[in-house]
């Protein structure tokens, strides 16, 4: 049985897929994910609706189950425990600039378009806080829609160059 791909990269239902999948990556978030959709052949709007949703949707679980996650890597793979300490002391200095304005420095935070700033290191951040999750997911979201509209502006301004 074959499986026939080709619809991600040929179609605009497929590219906005992408775009939403490759947000949701660490790291890259939407400010790869939105140049990316744009190289791909959307819109800049499509882009930055499918970078929206795809950053986002990984938020509320790392704020719900981060910690139990890294328990059970403690426990389970202790290997993994100097990624672990890492993981867990970048969140701690995170949220000791986060902890000074609540949410609304948890929402500039994340509206930050830099690396190590973001919604997976802010949610990261709201979960060492143990901000409660109907809080700090508005946070999240108004940074999120921010950082999209900064790197939306960047990259139509670079792509109308070309």
């Amino acid at each position: 049985m074959e499986m026939n791909l080709q619809w991600l990269t040929q179609t605009p239902v497929g590219e906005f897929c992408l775009t939403l999948l490759v947000s949701m990556i660490p790291v890259v978030e939407l400010r790869g994910g939105i140049p990316f959709g744009v190289a791909a052949g959307l819109p800049v709007w499509a882009a930055y609706l499918a970078a929206i949703i795809g950053n986002f949707l990984p938020a509320p679980f790392i704020i719900v189950y981060i910690r139990r996650i890294f328990q059970w890597m403690r426990k389970r793979l202790p290997r993994l425990n100097r990624l672990v300490d890492k993981l867990e002391k970048k969140a701690h200095l995170k949220g000791q600039k986060v902890t000074k304005y609540k949410y609304l420095g948890l929402a500039v935070f994340v509206a930050i378009p830099l690396p190590g700033t973001g919604a997976w290191t802010g949610s990261l951040a709201a979960a060492f806080l143990d901000m409660p999750l109907r809080k700090a997911l508005p946070s999240i979201f108004a940074g999120i829609l921010v950082a999209g509209a900064a790197i939306s502006v960047l990259t139509f301004g670079v792509a109308s160059l070309f």
